[in-house]
């Protein structure tokens, strides 16, 4: 009997092909010469490993990978630690605005350099200007409207008759919270941690702005040091760029089940 063709595996190729070709050519680009990069080729004529020796050479890539996944977990860390209490205390609690949720991701949405000069400003008061923690402290803060906006979902599915049965046994809302909410809605915290995780991770305004030494730059501020006045490092960057790419595919590859499932879970009414 003859199998029925599946139209679906076309679409799959198509999608699979658009995500990677981009990877598969900076990865082509690594490896190139000068030439080889202003031919426009998209496999190398010669293979060379220069580039990924000169990167490491040039700048110091294993600082700013260090500074990146430090900065992207502090501040992750720092982002669920603010939103949680908050819109637990929105929805069940009853304090401040319904609407709350809305306010808090329009302002996710004005242009991030509207926000250099009072952040500058506020930093440097605090004597946290060119340093991690100010980094850790500016994202903690910047992604909190994501992640009220991810995490209301899956607080509002969370049945209220737990609550008031605990309520009756005597349990405060910090203890309704600990004890009963954050364990039902642990997917959609590993799912929003990832996810705010990621956008410290790939930041590059601030960090521009607020970091000015080797040691406290972030891996995309790195990556645009091999960009000269008059000469672009291509086959540098390209290296630079993979080395930044590797720990988010490591974290995706690892916590890809945790993300599905927690946006999944926060879906389903």
């Amino acid at each position: 009997m003859r199998r029925r063709f599946d139209h679906r595996l076309p679409l799959a190729a198509i999608a699979l092909a658009f995500f990677a070709l981009p990877i598969l050519y900076l990865a082509s680009l690594s490896f190139k010469t000068k030439d080889d990069v202003l031919s426009g080729a998209f496999l190398p004529g010669t293979v060379t490993l220069a580039n990924w020796a000169q990167a490491f050479e040039a700048a110091p890539l294993s600082t700013f990978t260090v500074n990146s996944v430090t900065v992207a977990l502090l501040s992750g860390l720092l982002t669920v630690l603010i939103t949680v209490p908050a819109a637990y205390a929105v929805l069940r609690l009853r304090y401040g605005w319904q609407r709350l949720s809305d306010v808090t991701l329009s302002s996710f949405m004005a242009p991030p350099i509207v926000a250099i000069i009072p952040l500058f400003y506020l930093l440097k008061g605090a004597g946290l200007l060119n340093t991690v923690a100010g980094l850790v402290l500016v994202y903690g803060m910047v992604n909190v409207p994501v992640a009220y906006w991810l995490i209301t979902p899956f607080l509002r599915r969370v049945p209220v008759e737990l609550e008031q049965a605990a309520e009756l046994d005597g349990a405060g809302p910090l203890r309704r919270l600990v004890s009963i909410v954050l364990p039902l809605i642990a997917p959609g915290l590993a799912a929003t941690g990832l996810i705010v995780t990621i956008l410290a991770y790939n930041e590059f305004l601030f960090a521009s702005v607020f970091t000015f030494g080797n040691e406290t730059r972030t891996l995309p501020v790195g990556i645009s040091l091999f960009q000269g006045d008059r000469l672009v490092n291509f086959g540098q960057m390209a290296a630079a760029s993979l080395t930044g790419i590797v720990p988010v595919y490591l974290v995706a590859l690892f916590l890809q089940r945790f993300l599905v499932q927690g946006l999944a879970h926060g879906g389903i009414k």
